[in-house]
Parts: structure tokens; C-alpha cells; sequence
């Protein structure tokens, strides 16, 4: 099993689950399709949510790994990260 954890925006969408998790999943992007399909909207309303996030698999960005080929397994934590500008 693999665990999702979202942003606040995304729980807020789904009733306030926070964290969940998902069997199957071989890549990131298996991941975010496992995660998309829990949006009662679809597409739109997770493609709108996660706009400004990036994803990161055990607290490093998959930017700097393999994207959305970046491989998962089990007891891996996927985390979508909401983009935060500072200064």
C-alpha cells in the first residue's frame, strides 16, 4: 500500500480526508490517476486542485527524481505539495 497525503484544499474537496491510501500503483503517475479518480467532480475540479502543487514521494520532488515515472512501492508516502511563494 502507498499513502497519499494532500493538500488542504484537495481534503477539503473530499469531505476532509487528508490521507488515504491506494494499492496498484507502480509509478507517480499511477498515484495521481488513483487520486483523481476519488474527485466526485473528475478531472476538472482535481486538475483546478492541483494546479500550483507538486508532487513529492517520500518528501523529495519527483522533479528531481523521474517525474511521473518516478517508480512507488509499498510503504511509500506521495505527497502533494501546495506551491508557496515567499520572500
Amino acid at each position: 500500500m502507498i499513502t497519499v497525503e494532500l493538500t488542504y484544499d484537495m481534503a477539503k474537496a473530499l469531505g476532509g480526508v487528508r490521507r488515504f491510501q491506494v494499492d496498484g500503483a507502480r509509478t507517480v503517475a499511477d498515484v495521481v490517476r488513483l487520486t483523481r479518480e476519488r474527485f466526485p467532480d473528475g478531472a476538472v475540479q482535481f486538475e483546478t486542485l492541483t494546479r500550483l502543487a507538486a508532487v513529492a514521494v517520500n518528501g523529495v520532488l519527483v522533479n528531481y527524481r523521474r517525474g511521473m515515472g518516478t517508480t512507488v512501492g509499498a510503504g511509500d508516502t506521495v505527497t502533494f505539495v501546495k506551491a508557496a511563494a515567499g520572500g
